[in-house]
């Protein structure tokens, strides 16, 4: 294979030109831009291969001394990486919170790189600043609803801030909860404040022994890694559980109370609107009620089920949002932008700055750098993907999406319900349902003991573990699978497919497809061959 020369006039036409129009690279660009669907299509095989084999291609450790030429890059690429990656694009992908984007996003992509700001300050920045002003101020209407005033002299304050753009959910959640901790331990008179003198002076101070975090046994596992980075420790995240997979708000008053009669202090209680698993809602009216009562902070991770205040039809799903103090919401989920696209917003503009950051060179006091209130120092533009969602799709755009969705969701529940070989777990509360294989010949499971359903459902747990890992190595389409405790099985934990309808391009058709595989899959394998024999036997 030919190197490229390794000289500064090389270097030099790979930063400031492009090669010719029948470069590989070039190719590349234009069946993306033209058709990302079909360049998708062609170029990620659906095959079996290994994360073994492919990490073949993955193994040296060095750097290479000579430059390779960009089109013999660009053609390692498609076969070593593109070919092994994942459709995400697919309307039968419908495992994970990840799906199609609109074409213009590809063109956003692009002009980000060529652009590269870089909106920790504003000499990196400059108009991309106030663009995330903007769209932060967009997201916090959407959420809290203030008014014109109230944005008039917010918005764009460099005294205040609104939220805070970030990766994604887990510093989101992450920066949501700095900012509690921040803020219930802040300065006084006669202290400094925990971000001076840290946990121990400021647990001394407040004669506390320890900070705690109430949340559902659902709750994301970026909490852990939330109350660990703070300094609060894993065994201080308080974890609730309840039969009908939502946080009980009464569970959750006895919890705190009994916690801070302990000499302990809450951080605050934690409500999903949407958790990963089974895309439940916490109660987060009630919820935020009791945050009150206790006294302490009240966040809500909307990562998933914040883009659904959009809907006219299906808000009220998350009635009591608005009175978080904050909220973690992912762009890069059901608002259709890259990932790489999450905000943590703050109802109380003053409260960011509990966690305000100067320095000499860069943040200046006074100054509108965005990097002072967030936890990520140098960060891309993504506000641009969103704030141009925001403008091109419209508010009635979003709705329509996540309308359909939701529709889709009840849509697949309903042919599961109505299939004799599955059995419908969890309802989809928004867009996000769970369920299994369940053979019809299994009807008297409702007769068997209680022994007999555990021998039952563990056989039903390995057929859906072989049958999720069989459809995706087919590579026609994905289901994830997670496990759960039933509630109409006395809470006992069982395997489940896991589904994300979010998809706009899937259709009911590429579910009844879906479905359909699965019972191929299923009746060709021996654990649904030996079920009648070997456990209905003991039934009779």
């Amino acid at each position: 294979m030919s190197k490229a020369d390794v000289s500064l006039e090389h270097l030099f036409k790979v930063f400031t030109k492009p090669e010719n129009d029948d470069s590989t690279l070039a190719k590349i660009e234009r069946h993306l831009s033209d058709n990302v669907s079909d360049f998708l299509s062609r170029h990620v095989v659906a095959k079996k291969t290994s994360l073994e084999e492919i990490e073949q291609d993955f193994m040296s450790h060095l750097v290479p001394d000579q430059p390779e030429f960009v089109s013999t890059h660009a053609e390692l690429l498609l076969e070593k990486l593109v070919s092994h990656s994942v459709n995400t694009y697919s309307p039968t992908f419908i495992g994970h919170m990840t799906s199609a984007l609109p074409y213009f996003q590809l063109s956003l992509a692009k002009l980000l790189v060529g652009l590269n700001q870089n909106l920790v300050k504003i000499e990196t920045s400059k108009a991309f600043t106030p663009l995330e002003r903007q769209t932060l101020g967009m997201m916090h209407n959407l959420v809290y609803n203030c008014d014109e005033a109230f944005y008039g002299e917010y918005l764009h304050s460099a005294k205040h801030s609104l939220g805070a753009f970030c990766s994604g959910g887990t510093i989101a959640n992450i920066t949501a909860l700095w900012v509690a901790r921040n803020k219930l331990l802040g300065p006084s008179r006669d202290f400094a404040g925990v971000a001076k003198v840290g946990l121990m002076a400021a647990y001394k101070h407040h004669s506390i022994n320890n900070l705690g975090l109430i949340c559902s046994k659902r709750g994301h596992y970026s909490l852990g890694k939330a109350v660990d980075v703070l300094g609060i420790g894993r065994n201080n995240m308080l974890k609730v559980d309840n039969s009908d997979l939502r946080l009980s708000p009464e569970s959750v008053l006895k919890l705190g109370t009994q916690y801070q009669a302990q000499g302990n202090k809450l951080l605050a209680i934690v409500g999903i609107a949407g958790t990963t698993e089974t895309g439940h809602v916490d109660p987060l009216d009630e919820l935020a009620d009791v945050a009150k009562e206790l006294g302490t902070w009240f966040h809500v991770d909307a990562a998933w089920g914040g883009a659904t205040l959009f809907s006219n039809t299906h808000k009220h799903i998350l009635k009591g949002i608005e009175r978080s103090d904050s909220v973690t919401i992912d762009a890069h989920k059901q608002m259709y932008v890259p990932v790489g696209a999450g905000m943590a917003l703050f109802k109380n503009p003053h409260d960011a700055n509990a966690v305000r950051h100067h320095a000499q060179y860069i943040l200046r006091e006074g100054s509108k750098d965005l990097g002072a209130t967030t936890l990520e120092g140098s960060r891309n533009g993504m506000a641009l993907t969103v704030y141009s969602s925001l403008h091109i799709l419209g508010r009635n755009g979003y709705q329509l999406l996540i309308d359909k969705a939701i529709s889709l969701a009840q849509t697949f529940a309903r042919l599961i319900n109505q299939h004799k070989h599955f059995e419908l777990v969890t309802e989809p509360v928004l867009s996000l349902l769970t369920y299994r294989l369940r053979p019809a010949h299994l009807s008297a499971m409702g007769e068997a003991s209680a022994s007999q359903v555990k021998d039952i459902n563990s056989e039903l747990d390995k057929l859906t573990v072989s049958i999720q890992k069989q459809q995706r190595e087919a590579g026609k389409s994905f289901v994830s699978r997670t496990r759960i405790e039933a509630p109409q099985y006395q809470g006992a934990a069982i395997t489940v497919f896991r589904v994300v309808l979010a998809n706009p391009l899937t259709t009911e058709q590429d579910l009844v497809n879906i479905l359909n595989e699965q019972v191929a899959l299923a009746e060709a394998h021996e654990i649904w061959q030996q079920l009648s024999q070997q456990v209905l036997s003991r039934i009779a």
